[in-house]
């Protein structure tokens, strides 16, 4: 399959997507640690890609996304951001209302 093609169908199959280093689990990079932290501290279940095993994705995403770093947090098909952005939005609420709208099973 075409890496952006692949690229579109796992942001467009997943309302909430993290494109990481490393899993959950185990974090490959303290800035995927703490985005996951994040996340799971708001309660809501996320797929995630762990890009160190894709690297064509980890080449391609930057450049579709025009966001040069990971992690990146996708949710109902924008881009939100990376850890920076993700805990600040945590910090001020904001993650948790973006979560509060979406039908997450």
């Amino acid at each position: 399959m075409d890496v952006l093609k692949e690229i579109q169908q796992q942001i467009q199959n997943n309302s909430i997507l993290l494109y990481m280093k490393g899993v959950p689990n185990a974090p490959s990079c303290g800035y995927s640690a703490r985005a996951v932290e994040a996340l799971s501290s708001c309660k809501v279940r996320f797929a995630y890609v762990n890009v160190l095993d894709h690297n064509e994705i980890r080449t391609m995403l930057p450049k579709y996304a025009n966001w040069p770093t990971f992690p990146q947090l996708w949710v109902n098909g924008k881009l939100i951001g990376g850890c920076d952005i993700i805990l600040q939005m945590l910090k001020d609420g904001e993650l948790q209302e973006l979560f509060k709208s979406i039908n997450n099973k």
